[in-house]
């Protein structure tokens, strides 16, 4: 699993990158919690997501936002680590020009910033968001939301609201030819400290599945 450095807005970015065993085989970046809360891309959860994308053979890129770890740059209130995460793509397509599809993924503050580069990016086809901040963000943004996707939140989530997420899932899927699969893990607060190793098969199932 090498270390590697990409070229940022701000500088460089450190990351972690495997890359799949076929020229065709997808990609998935996966994005990290808040920085200001200690979100790193050496999180559990975002560990284990990186891994099921990994086991599912895709081209996997996980990164630490600017001012994190040894990524260059100052935190920017979600903004500049949207143009993070849109350049660690470019970066992640470039070394893969023959991927056959494209996926994004998420934990908490890094899938508000997933959904919101689904939004600016037409080539992905896939996302996994796990306990997107629906009731700390706006996310009106996905209207309409252009692909299909997996929603993880746990049930005692004292951070994300439960009942946010599960709006938010309801209002996604009456839209047109758009199916968010919905997995509410019972007792599982906001970290899933107990979780992991479930949400990993969980998330290689839906993958598995959809690609």
């Amino acid at each position: 699993m090498p270390e590697i450095v990409i070229p940022g807005p701000e500088g460089r970015l450190e990351a972690i990158y495997n890359k799949g065993s076929e020229t065709t085989s997808p990609l998935c970046l996966v994005l990290h919690p808040h920085p200001r809360q200690g979100g790193t891309m050496n999180n559990k959860l975002v560990y284990n997501t990186y891994q099921a994308f990994k086991k599912s053979n895709f081209s996997t890129l996980r990164f630490n936002f600017r001012g994190v770890g040894k990524s260059l740059g100052t935190y920017d209130n979600g903004v500049g680590e949207l143009t993070d995460a849109a350049a660690a793509l470019d970066w992640l397509q470039t070394e893969n020009p023959a991927a056959r599809a494209t996926w994004i993924a998420g934990f908490s503050f890094g899938a508000w910033l997933a959904l919101q580069l689904l939004m600016r990016r037409p080539e992905i086809s896939g996302f996994v968001a796990i306990s997107p901040p629906a009731s700390l963000y706006d996310f009106a943004f996905l209207a309409p939301c252009p692909a299909s996707g997996l929603i993880i939140q746990g049930s005692e989530d004292k951070i994300v609201e439960e009942e946010s997420v599960r709006e938010l899932v309801e209002k996604l899927n009456k839209q047109n030819n758009i199916n968010v699969d919905y997995k509410k893990i019972i007792g599982a607060d906001h970290f899933f400290a107990k979780n992991l190793d479930d949400i990993q098969k969980k998330i290689k199932k839906y993958i598995d599945k959809n690609t």
